[in-house]
């Protein structure tokens, strides 16, 4: 593999890893797809060190090599617009209408860690910072999110000019704010309140100076019981989130061995959540929202800073009703070799 087909494989690299996050968030349908994209289309929560492609085994694993590790930072931003409409009837006659601008902001750092258990075999766990502000209301949020959990496994070892596979899980903890204890109109959650396992596999295909790449994924997510929370003169207790699954595809485009350009496009489908409330006279009724799809375009620069370290720079945008219409991300490797050598004292 010469010099601009290892660089567009590195570049890519990163998208195709960074696909294999949860489709399904909190609230409603529509919220759920919003803030799911929010953190999936910037990947800069899963975006792994390009260590891991300069750093390959004798067996050509594209994967950390055994017993490395390898830290990431990313951050994100989204933004979501839309318009409000509060309508008052009474006795079948329009009294008042009026149309209120609504836009919601999200801030998201994320610290990232892999370690190599095998060299076909990479752990890593995400922790995500997020910041959340909601103009309409005029309430915000702010504090550690879902910490998640993932591993990826590649089946065989890389052989250049063939297709590449890696198999990939992922558990996501309720370690953020949960929407179902926070007080409605207060606070703003900064996680899904409930638990999620995910799985899911990547493929990518070098043709120099062109990588393609595409990646399936799907989660299921644990009801919450025993909500106990109050909305709307009604006790909710129980939620039950569904599943969704999502997909991504695209290519890189290597200019030169120091800049790469990449394309692509993410998609996830999440299903109905069930709602269960109990009424003040005891009355037990389920409430089921829509299912939702949506899309995202991604375009994203890579530019290597370093011999081993690569900066990317993404920006998106929504395609459809249920997706942001803004995201930015930043990603780069943390060199922990530097931290060390900076921070602690001669010969630890």
């Amino acid at each position: 593999m010469n010099r601009l087909a290892v660089a567009t494989y590195t570049m890519a690299l990163v998208l195709v890893s960074g696909a294999q996050t949860s489709f399904a968030e909190e609230g409603d349908s529509v919220d759920k797809a919003r803030e799911a994209l929010a953190k999936q289309d910037t990947d800069a929560t899963q975006e792994k060190s390009l260590e891991e492609v300069f750093e390959a085994t004798e067996n050509k694993y594209s994967l950390i090599k055994e017993g490395d590790t390898a830290f990431n930072y990313g951050f994100s931003y989204s933004y979501v617009a839309d318009q409000r409409l509060n309508v008052q009837i009474a006795n079948g006659t329009v009294r008042a209408f009026d149309v209120n601008p609504s836009a919601s902001h999200s801030f998201s750092n994320n610290f990232s860690v892999d370690y190599g258990f095998k060299n076909n075999l990479t752990l890593g766990a995400t922790i995500p910072f997020v910041v959340k502000y909601d103009t309409t209301d005029n309430i915000a949020g702010a504090g550690l999110g879902d910490v998640s959990f993932s591993a990826r496994w590649q089946p065989y070892v890389y052989v250049p000019g063939e297709m590449s596979k890696t198999v990939t899980g992922s558990f996501k903890t309720t370690t953020g704010d949960s929407p179902y204890k926070t007080i409605s109109g207060r606070r703003l959650s900064t996680g899904s309140g409930y638990y999620s396992f995910g799985g899911g596999m990547s493929v990518s295909k070098v043709i120099d100076p062109v990588m393609l790449f595409g990646s399936y994924s799907v989660n299921y997510n644990l009801p919450v019981e025993d909500v106990n929370q109050v909305r709307d003169g009604a006790l909710l207790e129980r939620v039950d989130p569904g599943y969704g699954f999502g997909f991504s595809g695209g290519f890189a485009y290597s200019l030169s061995y120091d800049v790469s350009l990449s394309m692509s496009f993410q998609g996830s489908y999440n299903d109905k959540t069930t709602y269960q409330f109990r009424s003040s006279s005891g009355t037990t009724n389920k409430v089921v929202s829509r299912a939702s799809m949506s899309g995202i375009m991604n375009f994203s620069l890579g530019v290597r800073v370093s011999p081993k370290t690569i900066t990317n720079v993404g920006v998106g945008f929504g395609m459809t009703e249920d997706s942001p219409d803004i995201l930015l991300s930043l990603s780069m490797p943390i060199d922990a070799n530097g931290l060390k050598a900076k921070f602690l004292p001669a010969g630890a």
